[in-house]
C-alpha cells in the first residue's frame, strides 16, 4: 500500500535567477503512513514551513514530486483542487482566517465548498465541533466574540469538517495560555484517535510534542536532519544543539540525575516516563 502522503526529492527555490534566490527545502524524501502522528520540529528558518504548504498544493515544487495515495498531487488542476480538501492545512494563528457572521458558517465554509449537501454540512459541522470542544450553544455567536483559543478551536474544526485523510497543524498551541495549550493538544489527540486519521504536528515545543507523536523528523537547512521514534532523537541531545534545538526540560533533569551518579534512563522524555523511573529507584532503596 502507497503512503498517504509522499515526496520525493522536494526542492523549492525562493526568488530564482535573482539576488535573493535561497533553497528553502532542498531534495527531501518523505513519507507519511495512514495513522501516523508526526511531529515536525526546526528552528525557524530550516524550511519545515515551506515543506509543508507544498503538501496540499499551495506551493509547488521547484523540482520533485508530491505524491497523495500514490498519485501526483500537480497532475492536474483538478488533482490539486481535490488534495486541498483531503490534506488540511491549519496555519499558525488559524483564527486570523476567521471571517463569516458566526460559528456556524464558519466551520460550514470547507465542506460547502465541496459541493456537500445541506444535510452532509450541518453533520460535518457539529461533529468538527465536538472534536474540539465547541458547543452547539455557541453556533449563532460571531466567532469574533470568542477568547483566543475558542476562535483557534473554531478554526481547526473548519479544517476538520472536511474530514481530510491528513490534517497539518503549523504551530498549533502558538501565542495560548497553559490551558488553552492543553485544549487544542487534547482537541488534535482526539480527532487522532478517532481513525485513521494522520495528523503532522509543526512545534517548537519539545514537551509538547514528546507526549503526543509517535514519530519525529528534524529539519534542518531544508533537509531532513533526523527521523526517528522520539526516544531515537531526543536519545540525540548533541545533534539536536547543533542544529539549534534541545532536549525536554524532564530529559534534561534526568541526564543531570545520571551525572550525579543515579542509575536513571536519562533517555526518557516525558514526566510519565521519569515518574517510572524514579520510583523504580524508590523501589531500590535509593532517595529520590
Amino acid at each position: 500500500m502507497a503512503p498517504v502522503i509522499q515526496t520525493v526529492n522536494l526542492t523549492h527555490v525562493y526568488s530564482p535567477g535573482t539576488p535573493f534566490e535561497h533553497t528553502a527545502v532542498d531534495n527531501v524524501d518523505f513519507t507519511a503512513e495512514r495513522g501516523e502522528f508526526i511531529g515536525i520540529i526546526g528552528h525557524t528558518g530550516s524550511g519545515k514551513s515551506t515543506f509543508i504548504q507544498h503538501l496540499n498544493g499551495l506551493l509547488k515544487p521547484s523540482s520533485g514530486r508530491v505524491l497523495f495515495n500514490g498519485e501526483d498531487i500537480f497532475s492536474s488542476r483538478q488533482k490539486t483542487r481535490e488534495t486541498r480538501f483531503r490534506v488540511g492545512l491549519v496555519f499558525q494563528y488559524p483564527e486570523y482566517q476567521l471571517f463569516e457572521e458566526t460559528v456556524y458558517r464558519d466551520i460550514a465554509f470547507g465542506p460547502k465548498n465541496m459541493g456537500l449537501s445541506e444535510e452532509e454540512i450541518d453533520r460535518r459541522v457539529r461533529d468538527a465541533a465536538g472534536f474540539v470542544d465547541i458547543s452547539e450553544d455557541q453556533f449563532e455567536k460571531s466567532p469574533f466574540d470568542l477568547s483566543g483559543g475558542q476562535k483557534r478551536r473554531v478554526a481547526i474544526a473548519g479544517v476538520i469538517a472536511m474530514r481530510p485523510d491528513v490534517l497539518i497543524l503549523d504551530e498549533p498551541t502558538a501565542g495560548l495560555d497553559p490551558v488553552g495549550r492543553e485544549e487544542i493538544i487534547g482537541n488534535i489527540v482526539k480527532y487522532h484517535n478517532s481513525g485513521e486519521n494522520t495528523v503532522i504536528f509543526i512545534t517548537h515545543s519539545m514537551e509538547d510534542i514528546a507526549r503526543i507523536a509517535g514519530r519525529l523528523v528534524v529539519f534542518s537547512k531544508g533537509r531532513i536532519f533526523m527521523d526517528g521514534t522520539p526516544k531515537e532523537v531526543f536519545s540525540r541531545a548533541e545533534d539536536l544543539r547543533s542544529v539549534g534545538l534541545d532536549v525536554p526540560d524532564i530529559t534534561l533533569v534526568m541526564m543531570k540525575l545520571k551525572k550525579l551518579g543515579l542509575p536513571v534512563d536519562d533517555t526518557v522524555y516525558t514526566v510519565e516516563q521519569a515518574k517510572e523511573e524514579l520510583m523504580k529507584l524508590k523501589g531500590r532503596g535509593k532517595d529520590v
